[in-house]
């Protein structure tokens, strides 16, 4: 029998393994929630990883966080968070200062224009996750979350 990535991805020959079907079956939903954020967040300008740095700042507070501690906190890792950063300010989204005590440290704090746009985007983030999940009940949730998590404390082993 083929299964539904199987046809998804023109693939005529079985998988080798369910472990192989399963990581691939992460992989292209994985690539398909990517591209539906990437739309939602075109229109504001900002990339999600940005919306993300920006969502990290404003639960930070006036005192904000230092580049490898936002580095640590985002949902994707970025490699190079000093140019993310930079694009970010460059929009007047975010402030970077040094610290004065120790002028390699650079804090970033969220600016006035960054709340509005998250203020503006929050209720639009919000309405594109319940629809992309409508279908799927509170137990498949539940498990989906706890299963994901399972595979990343395996990972993180």
């Amino acid at each position: 029998m083929v299964s539904k990535l199987q046809e998804e991805i023109k693939q005529t020959r079985p998988f080798e393994t369910l472990e192989e079907e399963a990581l691939l079956s992460i992989r292209r939903t994985s690539d398909r929630l990517q591209h539906h954020t990437v739309q939602l967040f075109k229109p504001h300008g900002i990339t999600p990883t940005q919306y993300n740095v920006l969502r990290i700042l404003r639960g930070a507070g006036d005192t904000g966080l230092r580049c490898s501690e936002i580095g640590e906190r985002l949902v994707s890792s970025d490699p190079d968070i000093t140019r993310l950063l930079g694009r970010l300010q460059k929009q007047k989204l975010i402030k970077r200062k040094r610290d004065p005590k120790d002028k390699r440290v650079i804090y970033a704090t969220i600016t006035a224009e960054g709340q509005r746009l998250l203020k503006e985007m929050d209720p639009i983030v919000s309405e594109g996750i319940r629809h992309i999940l409508k279908q799927m009940s509170k137990e498949k949730l539940t498990t989906l979350v706890a299963l994901l998590e399972e595979v990343r404390e395996q990972l993180s082993a």
